[in-house]
Formats: structure tokens, sequence, C-alpha cells
């Protein structure tokens, strides 16, 4: 199994949040707004998997501004999105089942 076949938390909401242009504090904030404070990514992990995503060619850098780097998700990068969703999908879908029989005793 490759780093990118399931997402961790942190890995998700990272690539999540760059459906829109934004830089690292940015970033930080809305996964930390979005998640109701559920999730925090902190810099370290942030900025360790932009890394890995812009070396993996799932994200972009768009511009740089006030030494800032903005971000952006790329086809590749909603492609394993969507991959994850299905993953996730199907994860809550066999929990269903499980309760189904479990009623059904």
């Amino acid at each position: 199994m490759g780093y990118f076949d399931k997402l961790t938390q942190p890995m998700f909401y990272v690539l999540l949040s760059l459906y829109e242009e934004r830089h690292g504090y940015e970033i930080m904030n809305y996964i930390k707004e979005l998640t109701k404070e559920r999730v925090i990514v902190g810099p370290g992990t942030l900025y360790n998997l932009l890394g890995r995503f812009l070396d993996e060619g799932y994200i972009d850098i768009i511009s740089e501004k006030d030494n800032k780097k903005i971000y952006i998700i790329n086809d590749s990068g909603k492609r394993l999105v969507d991959r994850e969703i299905k993953r996730l999908k199907k994860l809550i879908e066999d929990a269903n089942n499980v309760f189904k029989e479990v009623e059904n005793e």
C-alpha cells in the first residue's frame, strides 16, 4: 500500500481546504473553523504534508506574495479526495449493514 492509499484526517482536510487558493496560515485556520476545532493541523504537520502533496503532484503553488506561497488542489488531488470519500462511504455502509444485522437478530 502506498502512503496516500488512506488519508489521515490532517491529509484529508488539507486537501479539502485547497479547493480554494490558500496559504499556510489560511489552511490551518480554515480547517480549525470547518471542524469546529475537532481537527487542528499545526505548522509542522501542515508544511510536511504540503511538501509531500507537491512532490506527488496533488497540489500546485500558484503564486508567492509577501513571502507566502499560495496553494491549490489540482485534478490529481481532486481524484485522491474523491477516492477517499468513496472509501469512507464504504466504511459507513459496512457499519450500517452490521447494525441492521444486529437489529434483525
